[in-house]
């Protein structure tokens, strides 16, 4: 009885993880949409943003006891703090010049690269049930990108470097930890002033600093109150991320993320229509596979 109840628990947990992570990456996609569109904050200097108030954030969390830090080598985080940098500096390009609902459509792709990279790279095994259910996401995908009347190249070339970086990123997060034997949070708080180092160095190259435009540039209350925002919702996702990845498996993160799709509109007509609901429906059935891999491992990769 004991066990069963410390499953129930430990079900729960994830769910309620899987949860919060939806609901705060759905507000971020269309806050910092809203950024973008009524702003015009540069792009690399949110990122830049988003790492800094990550990184603040798990330093009060630390200072509070709510986790211990742990001594990494830096030598260890270099290539994951570095694709940190890409995933959301791409991902926000990705937004920036696509529709949200193209833009949560071309992130469903993470998750058959994802599988991809694990078996060719980690040796991976993943079930038949897994491996049927990339079929419709690859089909919603092609279909919303055909008929899409908004489609722009610069876009999809931004959304196919996000949905690279972003499933190695995934992949490296869970190895990580594995490898390192440490948390969520004892990762991240090595690894997000690493990548906000990274930035602060690369935005002078690529964004004006403290001209018209810049991040020290003349912006209204209004603007700095939604950025600040923005930034404190990135530190939540960024947590989460990080602890579903660790508490299940890479896959299972693009899956949950991606039942947004459905929500947030952006497509136009049937065929659009189309393309948006095939990944969406699959949401359930991986989650309910993927949730089981603790009774039945060879479903899902550890």
């Amino acid at each position: 009885m004991a066990s069963l109840a410390d499953r129930v628990r430990g079900n729960g947990r994830i769910a309620a993880g899987l949860l919060l992570n939806l609901l705060v990456s759905i507000c971020i996609v269309f806050l910092n949409k809203w950024i973008y569109v009524h702003y015009g904050f540069p792009n690399m200097s949110l990122t830049l943003v988003h790492f800094v108030v990550t990184w603040l954030g798990l330093y009060v969390c630390q200072k509070l006891d709510i986790f211990a830090p742990k001594s990494l080598p830096p030598s260890k985080l270099l290539l994951l703090a570095l694709s940190f940098c890409g995933f959301v500096v791409f991902t926000n390009l990705s937004l920036q010049n696509n529709t949200i609902g193209t833009y949560q459509l071309a992130k469903a792709m993470t998750t058959p690269v994802i599988i991809v990279i694990q078996t060719l790279c980690y040796k991976k095994t993943f079930s038949t049930k897994i491996r049927l259910t990339l079929i419709p996401i690859t089909l919603g995908v092609i279909l919303n990108s055909y008929y899409d009347v908004k489609f722009n190249f610069l876009g999809t070339v931004f959304a196919a470097l996000g949905v690279l970086v972003t499933s190695l990123y995934q992949v490296w997060v869970g190895a990580k930890q594995h490898e390192l034997q440490v948390n969520s949070m004892q990762l991240l708080y090595y690894q997000a002033p690493m990548s906000s180092a990274m930035l602060l160095i690369a935005v002078p190259f690529f964004e004006p600093v403290f001209a018209e435009g810049g991040i020290f540039g003349p912006w209204s209350v209004s603007a700095l109150l939604m950025v600040l925002l923005s930034g404190v919702i990135a530190f939540m996702v960024n947590l989460s991320i990080y602890w579903i990845i660790g508490n299940t498996s890479p896959v299972t993160y693009p899956f949950s993320n991606n039942s947004q799709i459905r929500g947030s509109g952006g497509a136009e007509g049937l065929n659009n229509s189309l393309g948006v609901w095939c990944p969406g429906l699959n949401l359930g059935g991986l989650a309910r596979t993927c949730a089981a891999r603790s009774r039945h491992p060879s479903m899902c990769p550890n």
